[in-house]
């Protein structure tokens, strides 16, 4: 399906043997700060200390607009990851919560959310920025988990905090090639289910793995690993929540 493999990564490479790893999948290039492909348009919000999700969406863009053939993209990005420091955006005030359970801090949500709004804005750009290539493309966008700033229930609950939410879009070109937006086995999926998503939301052809992807998608509830407290222990965990 593809000819072309790139990691993007606005930060630090070495984190979880990114280098490393990436090359065992097989990827021809990962762009990191300090690799040898380099990360351009380096852009900051406020005081943040990390790059911003316009540049890493600006990344994406030069390699979607420089592939002349199918190219797969991770992109991981580093805007909203903690710590969420109140001096980052001097507008976060304007986000504050009006309550928040004992124990957390209006601050620390309202620079959280702050970061989001800016998300949201690149996105809607980037979105926009694909919808003029004449070529297919169909992002897949989600979270690895919320962060870690609320003292509530959900913050106890691991799989609550790995429920992030997420969505498949395909630009216009692919749309009008036959694309379509899934409607069915999607209110809560597994990461391990998006492959099986994009081929069918695309009417792909699949191998016969993949296949058998999309059939465990459709008829099995959503899976996730529960690691237990310190990582100690491991286990499946079952969700029925799929439709």
């Amino acid at each position: 399906m593809f000819d072309y493999a790139v990691g993007i990564h606005p930060y630090q490479g070495v984190f979880y043997s990114r280098v490393a790893d990436y090359a065992k999948f097989g990827f021809n290039r990962f762009y990191y700060l300090g690799s040898k492909y380099k990360i351009i348009d380096k852009k900051k919000i406020g005081k943040s200390p990390y790059l911003s999700d316009e540049t890493s969406y600006a990344n994406a863009l030069t390699q979607l607009k420089a592939d002349k053939n199918g190219t797969f993209i991770n992109l991981v990005t580093m805007q909203n990851h903690m710590p969420y420091d109140t001096q980052y955006h001097k507008n976060h005030s304007k986000w504050l919560p009006t309550s928040v359970s004992e124990g957390t801090d209006k601050g620390t949500v309202a620079t959280y959310t702050t970061g989001l709004t800016y998300t949201d804005k690149a996105v809607k750009q980037f979105i926009k920025q694909i919808n003029k290539i004449q070529k297919p493309i169909t992002v897949v966008f989600y979270g690895d988990h919320l962060p870690g700033i609320y003292n509530n229930s959900m913050a106890k609950d691991g799989t609550k905090l790995h429920e992030t939410d997420y969505f498949i879009y395909s630009n216009t070109y692919a749309r009008e090639h036959g694309a379509r937006t899934l409607t069915s086995n999607t209110k809560v999926v597994s990461p391990n289910d998006f492959m099986a998503m994009v081929a069918e939301q695309t009417n792909s052809k699949v191998t016969p793995y993949l296949a058998l992807m999309t059939k465990v998608y459709e008829d099995s509830p959503a899976v996730s690993i529960n690691t237990g407290q310190n990582n100690s222990t491991a286990s499946l965990q079952f969700t029925n929540s799929k439709g």
